[in-house]
């Protein structure tokens, strides 16, 4: 099992800058409308685990179909980094867009299927 280590991330533009623990064990590849189009590829992480570093004022949120998962873009490059959510039971998660850790390789991570389209 991989062990967790802390990433640094952020937006294209470097305005919105975050930190995040995650062990990479589970990183979803969703094939629902957003995802898709945005090319997300998502870990998530308890709160505790997720430090927005810089850029909270140039954030800005959107919500669609049940408006339970706000997502969060820079307001100035439009690189969605990550996104506030809850699991099905309620307790409370970050989506943080793997594809925004600095230095990441995608190819080196492995990647679990989610169907979306049917939520």
């Amino acid at each position: 099992m991989p062990e967790p280590r802390t990433f640094t991330g952020g937006c294209h533009c470097g305005l919105v800058r975050y930190e995040c623990t995650t062990d990479l064990a589970m990183v979803t590849n969703c094939n629902c409308s957003i995802c898709t189009k945005k090319g997300l590829h998502l870990a998530f992480v308890e709160p505790q685990k997720f430090r927005l570093a810089a850029g909270e004022e140039s954030l800005k949120e959107y919500r669609f179909n049940r408006h339970v998962i706000a997502h969060q873009m820079c307001s100035d490059c439009g690189v969605e980094s990550f996104a506030y959510g809850q699991k099905p039971d309620g307790t409370k998660v970050v989506a943080v867009h793997v594809s925004t850790f600095d230095g990441i390789d995608l190819a080196t991570v492995t990647m679990t299927p989610f169907d979306g389209k049917k939520l």
